[in-house]
């Protein structure tokens, strides 16, 4: 199902020439810990054949990547995929290692315009820290990614774990880690995305 197509890029099945989604993540898209082709990302291929939406995936999420590795990266793939829709899933890494929010919102921002000006729609994803964090870090943080999609127009999913690690149980669905997401939840994550992707899709 999958082949490689470069480091940290992987293309999902798709028609010849259809329209391409990219997927411009880290760890919690490019499949950590987890067996291949069970991500959100592989399961939004499939879903796209079950709604019969014509579109090919390209996955180039890479575990570790901060916003400003994937605003240093993007030009090149916007140049070799030519993408109808870029998907950034970019920000918690930057938060892990206490980046600054100010840098971490103007890498989402250059991402998002550097996307528009080469035709695609875009959508931010979302993410948020653990309460140890404090309250105003927390918020600050979480309140960014919907700045950014009002600012730039662009859509957004709020909360890329929503449903996963806000349980009664937070560990349940994670890995030893308490980072990444079990495989288990990989359908949940894809359900959060997909309702703003589907109305991108229908768009185009």
């Amino acid at each position: 199902m999958f082949a490689v197509l470069g480091a940290g890029v992987t293309r999902l099945a798709g028609a010849a020439g259809a329209p391409t989604v990219l997927v411009v993540g880290d760890s919690l898209s490019a499949e950590y810990g987890i067996a291949r082709g069970t991500g959100w990302v592989a399961l939004l291929q499939n879903k796209l054949a079950a709604e019969k939406i014509v579109g090919q995936v390209v996955n180039a999420s890479v575990s570790g990547d901060t916003t400003a590795g994937g605003r240093a990266r993007l030009p090149a793939l916007l140049k070799t995929h030519q993408p109808a829709v870029v998907v950034i899933e970019l920000g918690g890494n930057d938060a892990l290692r206490g980046l600054s929010l100010d840098m971490t919102e103007a890498n989402l921002v250059a991402m998002t315009q550097a996307a528009q000006a080469a035709g695609a729609k875009v959508l931010l994803v979302g993410m948020q820290v653990p309460p140890n964090y404090g309250a105003d870090y927390g918020q600050r943080f979480r309140a960014l990614f919907a700045q950014v999609a009002k600012a730039q127009r662009a859509a957004l999913v709020p909360f890329l774990l929503q449903g996963v690690a806000d349980r009664a149980n937070p560990v349940e669905l994670f890995q030893k880690d308490r980072i990444h997401p079990l495989a288990e939840a990989h359908p949940i994550i894809l359900g959060n995305v997909w309702p703003e992707l589907q109305k991108l899709l229908k768009t185009k």
